[in-house]
């Protein structure tokens, strides 16, 4: 599949900000399940290219004089595929395996969690995790990012709704309680005739590799998907972070939008 992808990022404030600074992870990377034919961000001023802790792309935006918005736009084209099984073959990444059997704040297991990970007796195939991801969807009905504020797998277990990082969370969680490596993935999901978004998964290791898998649709993640950044939880991995001072209230505007044809 062909997928091309534009992301439209606009912050607009009531009053200037007299400095900014915000971390952008929304450059993809060549990997087994895909590989970028160009890339583009454009910004108000000079991008810092770096690497994070997680091998994910990083670019830094530093603003020092007053502005009242700020436009990033994200435009490209990236060459997917399906793996079997959702098998990635070459993005074990740097960070040791124990690291992503450790909770974070997001994805600290409770009992109901705990519950929630014992309803699949052996996680130790793909279709186990496929299964879980059932679970889930099960207990946690999925609404749009925009409905829901940030929270932790149990708040989200808890209220029966959530969005698709509350279902990635859910995953990290259970995978976690039961000792198995499991790590955060954001990018670009094409929904067919709904709205294209900014999407949230996961990766799971199972017999010596990792499987990529989308909690929401209880099904690996395949030639729809392009993978931007990995980390613990979504938190690390998310596309844009940042801090200002000034600026009163803000009011943010994302728009996603991606052309998905056969690849020729």
């Amino acid at each position: 599949m062909l997928l091309t992808i534009r992301h439209d990022i606009r912050y607009h404030y009531a009053a200037p900000v007299t400095y900014s600074i915000q971390q952008y992870r929304v450059t993809p990377a060549s990997g087994s399940s895909q590989i970028v034919r160009h890339w583009h961000v454009d910004a108000p001023a000079k991008l810092d290219d770096a690497r994070d802790a997680y091998g994910n792309a990083l670019q830094t935006l530093v603003l020092t004089k007053p502005h009242s918005e700020i436009h990033v736009s994200v435009s490209g084209e990236v060459e997917t595929e399906a793996l079997p099984e959702g098998r990635l073959f070459d993005e074990a990444g740097p960070i040791p395996l124990e690291h992503f059997t450790c909770a974070t704040t997001l994805t600290a297991p409770d009992a109901a969690i705990r519950d929630l990970a014992r309803r699949v007796p052996a996680l130790d195939t793909p279709d186990a995790f496929v299964a879980l991801a059932e679970r889930i969807g099960e207990c946690v009905r999925h609404v749009s990012e925009a409905d829901q504020p940030m929270s932790t797998a149990a708040q989200a277990l808890a209220r029966g709704v959530g969005a698709a990082r509350d279902h990635a969370h859910l995953m990290l969680a259970c995978c976690r309680a039961r000792g198995v490596p499991a790590r955060c993935v954001s990018g670009y999901v094409d929904a067919g005739g709904e709205t294209a978004t900014a999407h949230a998964w996961v990766d799971v290791w199972v017999e010596h590799g990792w499987v990529t898998l989308d909690v929401t649709q209880a099904a690996f993640a395949d030639e729809r998907h392009c993978r931007l950044a990995v980390g613990r939880d979504y938190e690390s991995a998310a596309p844009v972070r940042g801090s200002r001072v000034g600026g009163k209230e803000e009011t943010l505007t994302v728009s996603v939008s991606i052309d998905a044809r056969p690849d020729q």
